[in-house]
């Protein structure tokens, strides 16, 4: 059996083509521009990276952003204050504020403080109690993403038998809900859960988002399934990467560690599971690359949403 690679790359570039057109007719038709504040504060370098890639994802699509960076030492009302002015501004459709925070800083009395309406994350209350119901709302943006990978990869939901390892309010928790929402049987997961393989194995649909790397093995997968890999994680040592990678990718794990100490991996071991999934998404170049994409989707259906240019 072939597996087939469902690539982050192709989908996420035809999710932001689609956003391009929308943002463009919207403003021409509308007057409408949609506009993202990102919030960082301290320096923590990969948040730096994070929205760096959104405010410029931004910029290509003709979303107008604004980038507010705060420094490591910001008081808790400082950013209360900033982000009770972002709600207040009516130019500005979404908020989002990147995690983590510093220590003195309250992350869910933050998240709690955005207007719902602006929660680009979807992860204020209101937008996760309105998930869980099934009304329409901000959904988190990496379980929106594999919900789009499905979709557009052709592959049937309703019906499947879902199984998501992993139960973080980020993404495990949302995700099941999309899935339920698809008309799936879903079963969630998680580092306690007793006879693991016995469970996943069951699973037509298997999503690992419990952020261990190469946790997934094949004794997990059930024969001709689809297996998505949410993870992130680092593989620091040539061992580890012989465990999880084929001959054809060895070589460039391998140059990887060598030259900048890692190379990223996801909760699944890519080696086995290819030899028994027939989908399957590869990290990096998966699921993460339609995060931001999907960031961009909620900041324009926000837009929309709050000028009643849509029904909400």
């Amino acid at each position: 059996m072939t597996t087939r690679i469902l690539s982050g790359k192709v989908i996420s570039e035809a999710i932001k083509a689609e956003i391009a057109e929308q943002v463009e007719a919207l403003n021409a038709n509308s007057g409408v521009k949609p506009c993202l504040a990102a919030v960082r504060v301290g320096s923590d370098p990969a948040s730096e990276i994070y929205v760096g890639n959104k405010v410029k994802a931004a910029a290509e699509l003709g979303i107008t952003s604004e980038h507010h960076h705060l420094s490591e030492e910001t008081s808790q009302d400082e950013l209360l204050s900033l982000i009770a002015d972002l709600n207040k501004r009516d130019e500005v459709d979404g908020i989002l504020v990147q995690l983590p925070l510093p220590p003195q800083i309250d992350e869910r009395l933050i998240l709690e403080s955005i207007d719902p309406a602006k929660d680009v994350d979807g992860f204020h209350p209101e937008n996760v109690g309105k998930l869980s119901l099934g009304y329409q709302s901000l959904a988190p943006c990496t379980p929106a993403g594999v919900i789009e990978i499905l979709k557009r990869s052709d592959i049937a939901v309703s019906g499947k038998h879902a199984v998501v390892v992993g139960r973080s309010n980020i993404v495990g928790k949302p995700l099941s809900m999309l899935l339920l929402r698809e008309n799936a049987t879903v079963t969630v997961c998680h580092s306690r859960t007793a006879n693991l393989p016995e469970i996943t194995r069951q699973a037509d649909i298997l999503v690992a988002a419990i952020g261990r790397a190469g946790y997934i093995r094949g004794e997990h997968i059930k024969e001709g399934s689809t297996v998505i890999d949410v993870g992130i994680n680092k593989a620091e040592t040539a061992t580890f990467a012989h465990e999880l990678f084929a001959s054809e990718d060895l070589e460039k794990r391998l140059k990887a560690i060598e030259t900048r100490g890692f190379t990223l991996v996801g909760d699944v071991n890519p080696k086995e599971a290819i030899e028994k999934a027939a989908n399957f998404t590869p990290v990096p170049g998966g699921v993460g690359l339609l995060t931001v994409a999907m960031l961009m989707k909620n900041t324009v259906e926000a837009a929309m949403a709050r000028r009643t240019l849509v029904k909400k």
